[in-house]
């Protein structure tokens, strides 16, 4: 079975709305090149913002791994196992280990991380550069 969402326009179009008692909580559009999926993200929705925290630490604790699903054992792929992100990044899996239901992850909540932990890495080597340029003289 398949589900089509389909349209005749080429314009930026909201294909699918997510709602729950709160409103909105993200939508799939679609244009005439590609597909948005979005998930809420407007700042009137948040508070306690920090942009402060270490963002290098959590991700070292990542493992990524090469592995195939035992259905495809002809097909190898770079990923996570679910149990292990878990702790690191919560909101990006779903289910208990060893749960009646297999634990699935959403790949995208740890763009956050890999973003801050880069920012961090580009402040490491731009004061390294710097240190070597007076060393050099």
């Amino acid at each position: 079975a398949n589900f089509i969402c389909a349209t005749t326009a080429t314009s930026n179009l909201e294909l699918i709305e997510f709602r729950n008692p709160n409103g909105t909580v993200g939508d799939i559009k679609s244009n005439g090149s590609g597909t948005s999926y979005n998930t809420s993200s407007d700042y009137r929705l948040k508070e306690n913002v920090d942009y402060t925290w270490d963002a290098t630490t959590r991700l070292k604790q990542l493992k990524p791994a090469r592995f195939n699903f035992k259905v495809d054992a002809d097909t190898t792929i770079d990923g996570f196992l679910a149990h292990e992100v878990s702790s690191i990044v919560p909101i990006a899996v779903s289910g208990e280990k060893d749960g009646a239901k297999m634990q699935s992850i959403d790949h995208s909540k740890l763009v956050p991380l890999l973003v801050k932990a880069i920012q961090e890495q580009q402040t490491v080597i731009e004061d390294l550069k710097s240190r070597i340029e007076t060393l050099e003289g």
